[in-house]
């Protein structure tokens, strides 16, 4: 070996004693930089397909729950459109003689009770098409207004939705071909669904309001709120 290349070789021997110390330090300050993370390469697939179900997830929830505004606003929707035409129908009778307007039992309703802010026409009938658009008379009861028990039902999610505040006292009206019925709240209770002494007949005008209870109870209500009034006064309708 030339005598002249010893002090190269020594500088080279430095360096790289020098480099060495460096990736020591390197490795110390950074544990496992140069090694391949097996967990972070099987989990990251993973983790993208779980986002993308969670994407898919939220997409179809976000889509039923429209489904579901549309289906209910369209309920609302129709019966809005049957209140404002029966309303209109109402009218028309409410404004010609009875002995014009037809026979009691094709005669339209109006049910007022101020306190719960509800004004509607009373439908014939209690099917599931019928208490859509409103209030519905059982049939097999008497006439509103007339001697017995006229029984009217209705959901507790639209017509009936406040009928639980009403109390002893309070006023219910009715209006049928140019008269106005007066009754007074006399009692309320909760009963059973199977319960078929609210429908009996009575020998004075009563009238029976009866809806789902709870009224805020989610799915079907497992009671029926029955609220009682009895006819105060008959008048004549001042006309509207």
């Amino acid at each position: 070996m030339p005598a002249g290349d010893g002090p190269a070789e020594q500088e080279v021997a430095d360096k790289l004693t020098v480099l060495r110390g460096m990736v020591h330090e390197m490795e110390r300050a950074f544990p496992g930089a140069g090694e391949l993370n097996e967990s972070k390469v099987v989990l990251a697939p993973l983790s993208s397909n779980q986002g993308c179900m969670r994407r898919q997830l939220a997409l179809f929830l976000t889509g039923v729950g429209l489904l579901l505004l549309v289906y209910v606003s369209f309920q609302y929707w129709q019966m809005y459109a049957a209140q404002r035409k029966l309303a209109l129908e109402w009218q028309q009778q409410d404004a010609r003689p009875a002995t014009v307007a037809g026979s009691d039992g094709d005669a339209l309703v109006r049910l007022t009770i101020a306190k719960i802010n509800l004004d509607a026409v009373i439908v014939e009938g209690t099917s599931r098409e019928s208490l859509k658009l409103g209030p519905g008379h059982v049939e097999d009861s008497a006439l509103p207004g007339s001697s017995g028990n006229s029984v009217i039902v209705a959901h507790r999610d639209t017509f009936f939705r406040h009928l639980d505040e009403l109390h002893e006292g309070d006023r219910i009206y009715l209006r049928r071909q140019g008269e106005v019925y007066r009754f007074e709240v006399t009692g309320r209770r909760v009963v059973e669904p199977t319960d078929l002494s609210v429908l009996r007949q009575a020998s004075s005008a009563q009238l029976t309001l009866i809806t789902c209870y709870p009224t805020h109870y989610v799915g079907p209500a497992p009671k029926r709120l029955v609220v009682v009034a009895r006819l105060i006064a008959r008048l004549k309708s001042s006309g509207e």
